[in-house]
């Protein structure tokens, strides 16, 4: 049976290839989405790619994911480091969490040094572009086949 992960991105990940390219690239949305795609059936997982920027629909997702994922990679973006509420939903979920940040986190500025998300993540994976998502799904299928 296949697994599904649940990929989520928050706030503004929906301009990306268009958005401060310096930072986050050229690369947009849809290619992450068809480069998880493909790369989720080599590994034998279902990828449901979503995106928001709004925290609550965010949320409404991962209590989803409590009923149809094994897992959740998560780019909460901006809310990364301001929302408890995302935290506090993560923490209801019992599969794997992992944390993906496009940007180098640590080298931009300080406020962006704290994540309420890495409270319940397995793990974390920053400042290695786009591919941090490919990153993220061969470490979720390794983590989910014990």
């Amino acid at each position: 049976m296949t697994k599904t992960i649940y990929i989520l991105n928050g706030p503004n990940l929906n301009l990306l290839g268009k958005r401060e390219p310096e930072i986050y690239g050229d690369i947009t949305l849809e290619d992450v989405t068809a480069d998880c795609t493909r790369l989720g059936a080599e590994l034998g997982l279902n990828t449901e790619l979503m995106q928001s920027n709004h925290e609550g629909q965010i949320i409404d997702w991962i209590h989803e994911a409590r009923e149809s994922a094994a897992g959740i990679i998560i780019n909460p973006a901006a809310y990364t480091h301001s929302s408890v509420a995302i935290l506090d939903a993560l923490n209801t979920f019992e599969g794997p969490v992992l944390e993906v940040h496009i940007s180098n986190v640590h080298k931009r500025e300080s406020f962006r040094h704290h994540s309420y998300v890495s409270l319940r993540a397995e793990g974390v994976i920053a400042g290695f572009g786009v591919e941090g998502y490919q990153l993220a799904l061969r470490r979720m299928a390794s983590l989910l086949a014990g």
